[in-house]
């Protein structure tokens, strides 16, 4: 497991704040940090998996203003190949295997809701093995897990 400090949670946030932020700034942001050291931090937390550094599409700016999470019943022993056949569909954002009351949770973005009725019932809903769907319309987000910061128990200070 890879040692986080207080400076690698505070330069996590900035980029998260701007993946464009350069590590020039980010030393200016953060006291007795040099731009090399940022450089060098940065490229450790990328090697060890701790972060990524992507764009994230805005789906309500391309016109997808439905977002609706799905949550789906399915034969056991088709658990993971329905839900592979349905991580392939673009509109659909997250899929996940699941316990409890359904198998697989997927969140969907849509134009409108005719168009997620259409995806969820006339795709979803004539799956091989799908047996039953339970949609939940998302009017608003209060945490997205694309932008998610180091936990601070996760922080070892040396």
């Amino acid at each position: 497991m890879v040692k986080l400090d207080r400076m690698d949670k505070q330069i996590s946030d900035l980029l998260i704040e701007n993946g464009r932020m350069s590590c020039a700034e980010i030393s200016k942001r953060i006291t007795g940090i040099t731009e090399r050291a940022v450089r060098y931090r940065i490229e450790r937390l990328i090697r060890n998996g701790i972060i990524t550094i992507h764009g994230n599409v805005n789906a309500r700016g391309l016109g997808l203003h439905v977002f609706a999470d799905v949550f789906i019943e399915v034969e056991p022993a088709q658990v993971q190949e329905i839900a592979r056949r349905i991580a392939e569909y673009e509109m659909v954002s997250y899929v996940a295997c699941s316990t409890g009351e359904t198998d697989i949770s997927i969140q969907v973005f849509a134009r409108d809701n005719r168009d997620l009725y259409q995806f969820v019932t006339e795709v979803i809903g004539r799956i091989p093995g799908v047996r039953k769907t339970h949609t939940s319309l998302v009017p608003l987000i209060i945490k997205d897990d694309h932008v998610w910061h180091i936990p601070t128990n996760c922080i070892r200070e040396a």
